[in-house]
């Protein structure tokens, strides 16, 4: 997550013009990253590293990115 924000499963993943591109699967709070982080599922023109897209929250679309695994690195 970009914005201050927990993704949880099943809130909506949608683009900057507020068109659904998929779902959260799964997410938390990282502690060590200060920050919200999550899984879900996307549609496939929305794959690539960094790609911006929007989580859904209680109503208000959070900006966050899309990233490569693993999160954190040492």
């Amino acid at each position: 997550m970009i914005d201050k924000g927990i993704p949880r499963q099943h809130y909506e993943v949608v683009d900057a013009d507020g068109n659904q591109i998929g779902e959260v699967t799964s997410g938390t709070m990282a502690p060590s990253l200060k920050q919200g982080i999550g899984l879900a599922y996307l549609n496939k023109g929305f794959w690539k590293s960094d790609t911006e897209i929007f989580i859904r929250v209680r109503g208000r679309d959070l900006k966050a990115k899309v990233t490569t695994l693993p999160f954190y690195k040492q």
